[in-house]
C-alpha cells in the first residue's frame, strides 16, 4: 500500500457525490471541459527560488515537509528568511510565449496557473496585498512581464488553450488569517473564527476581493481552481461562496468552480491527486498527477518516466476522466529540461493518437476483453499494451466488431476471416478504432 503524501486534501464522498440543479451553461461548460481531456498546471512562486515543496514547510505542524530537508532549521528563522524571499526571485528568463508554444505542442488543451499558493505570495497583480511579484519588496515589480498570470493568461489564450486559475483560500502571510503576534501552529487559522468572527469576516471579505478581480482583470476564465480543503471543512473556517460565487460569475455564468474536496453545488468537477481512482466519480473529474515528485521546481527532482505517464493519460481517458499534469518551473522563468522532454514526447503520440483521447467518453463492452475502450461520435478506440497483446486477444474482437483499423500504421485486419497473426507495434499502445454496434453493448 503505498501511503498518502500528506500535502493530499481528499474527500471520497465528495468522489462520489452526484450533480444536484446546475445551470444550462455550466452544463455545456462542464461537455467542453471533458472533451479537452488533457491540461497542465503550474506551481510557480517562491518556493522555486527555495527549491523546496512548495510553501508547505511555512506550517509548523506539517513537519513532513521538513524532514528530508529542512529550507533553515528553526521555523521562525524559516519563515523570516522564507517571506523575503520575494527580494530575490528573479524571473528574467521568463517567456510565457514559450511556455505556450511548448504546452500546445504537448498536445494539451488547457491551462491551470497559480495565482496564490498557500503562502500568499500573488503572482497576479492584485489590489488587495502588497506581498506580490508587481509590488511591495519584489525585485521583479518593474518588469513588464511582473504580471505572470496576465503573461501566461494571454499567451496561452493567443495559442488557443483553455484558460483555468488556482487560487489558495488559505492565505499564510494575510493578517486576517495568520493573525500577527498569534502562534499559526498547522495550516489552519491562527485563531478559531467562531471566536473571532470580525476577523474571519474581514479573512473572506479579503478572499471576496481577490477572486473577483482574477474574475473581472483578466478575461474570460473556463476554471476557477480553488485549493485548501481545510477551509470550509469543519474547522469553523466557511467562507461565503453563495457571494463569492455570484461575483466571479457576474460577466461569466459558464464559469467553473473547483472548490475542491468540499463537494455540493461549488465542486463542478472533482479532482483526484496523485491517483487513478478505482472507482470513476460520478461528476465530471480530473487526475491531477506532476511530472516530477513534487508541483513545484526542486532542484534535482525525480521525473516519472515517460511510459508512466502515458499510461496514465489513457487509463484515466478511457475511465472517463481528464488529467492535468503538473509542471514546475525554474526561479529564471524557464520549464525544466525533463518536464519539455516528456511534454515532447507526448505530443508526438498525441500527434498520431489524437483523435482517440479528444472529445471522447468512456464505454464499456459486456465482454471482457484486453482492450480499454472509449467512444467518439459511433466511432470505438481501443488501447492495449503491446508488448502483452496477443492473437487470443484480437480474436476475442470478434464479439463485438467483425473489422478494425489500426491507428498504428493504418492497417485494416478484417476478423470474419480466420487470422493467424497478431501484429506486433514498436509503440507502447496498440490503438484500435471500429464503428460501434449498440447490439454487442
Amino acid at each position: 500500500m503505498v501511503k498518502k503524501r500528506e500535502d493530499i486534501e481528499e474527500n471520497l464522498e465528495a468522489e462520489q457525490e452526484a450533480y444536484g440543479n446546475l445551470a444550462k451553461e455550466v452544463q455545456e461548460k462542464l461537455e467542453w471541459f471533458q472533451d479537452q481531456k488533457i491540461g497542465v498546471i503550474f506551481h510557480w512562486g517562491l518556493y522555486a527560488e527555495a527549491g523546496i515543496v512548495e510553501s508547505w514547510q511555512l506550517s509548523e505542524e506539517d513537519d513532513w515537509a521538513r524532514k528530508k530537508g529542512a529550507w533553515r532549521d528553526q521555523i521562525d528563522e524559516l519563515r523570516h528568511d522564507y517571506w523575503a524571499l520575494d527580494q530575490a526571485f528573479n524571473p528574467t528568463k521568463f517567456d510565457a510565449a514559450e511556455w505556450a508554444k511548448a504546452c500546445q505542442a504537448a498536445g494539451f488543451k488547457y491551462m491551470i496557473f497559480t495565482t496564490k499558493h498557500h503562502d500568499g505570495f500573488a503572482m497576479y497583480d492584485t489590489q488587495f496585498s502588497d506581498y506580490k511579484l508587481t509590488g511591495g519588496d519584489a525585485i521583479f515589480q518593474n518588469d513588464p512581464r511582473a504580471d505572470a498570470f496576465g503573461q501566461v493568461v494571454s499567451a496561452f489564450r493567443e495559442v488557443g488553450l483553455g484558460i483555468g486559475a488556482y487560487y489558495s483560500k488559505p492565505d499564510w502571510h494575510s493578517p486576517y488569517y495568520w493573525v500577527p503576534g498569534e502562534s499559526a501552529k498547522g495550516r489552519l487559522a491562527s485563531y478559531d473564527p467562531k471566536e473571532k468572527p470580525e476577523m474571519w469576516a474581514k479573512f473572506n471579505q479579503f478572499v471576496t476581493n481577490q477572486l473577483t478581480e482574477i474574475s473581472e482583470h483578466y478575461g474570460p476564465l473556463d476554471i476557477l481552481w480553488l485549493d485548501g480543503g481545510w477551509v470550509n471543512a469543519g474547522h469553523n473556517e466557511y467562507l461565503d461562496m453563495d457571494q463569492i460565487a455570484q461575483k466571479v460569475r457576474k460577466d461569466q455564468p459558464d464559469l467553473l468552480i473547483v472548490d475542491r474536496t468540499i463537494g455540493g453545488k461549488y465542486e463542478n468537477y472533482v479532482t483526484p491527486e496523485r491517483k487513478i481512482p478505482e472507482l470513476a466519480p460520478l461528476k465530471a473529474w480530473e487526475s491531477n498527477i506532476p511530472l516530477a515528485k513534487n508541483w513545484g521546481y526542486v532542484p534535482n527532482d525525480q521525473y516519472k518516466p515517460f511510459e508512466e505517464i502515458l499510461e496514465s493519460v489513457v487509463k484515466i481517458v478511457c475511465m472517463g476522466g481528464n488529467v492535468i499534469l503538473g509542471v514546475g518551473p525554474k526561479p529564471d522563468g524557464t520549464l525544466p529540461e525533463p518536464a519539455l522532454d516528456i511534454m515532447g514526447q507526448l505530443g508526438e503520440w498525441m500527434s498520431q493518437y489524437g483523435q482517440a483521447i479528444y472529445s471522447t467518453r468512456r464505454i464499456q463492452f459486456n465482454q471482457r476483453l484486453a482492450f480499454d475502450f472509449v467512444e467518439k461520435e459511433g466511432t470505438v478506440y481501443g488501447f492495449a499494451i503491446s508488448s502483452q497483446l496477443t492473437l487470443k486477444d484480437l480474436l476475442d474482437l470478434s464479439q463485438v466488431t467483425s473489422q478494425l483499423t489500426f491507428l498504428n500504421d493504418g492497417s485494416i485486419l478484417d476478423l470474419s476471416f480466420e487470422t493467424t497473426k497478431c501484429p506486433k507495434f514498436a509503440e507502447h499502445y496498440t490503438v484500435i478504432k471500429f464503428q460501434k454496434k449498440n447490439t454487442q453493448l
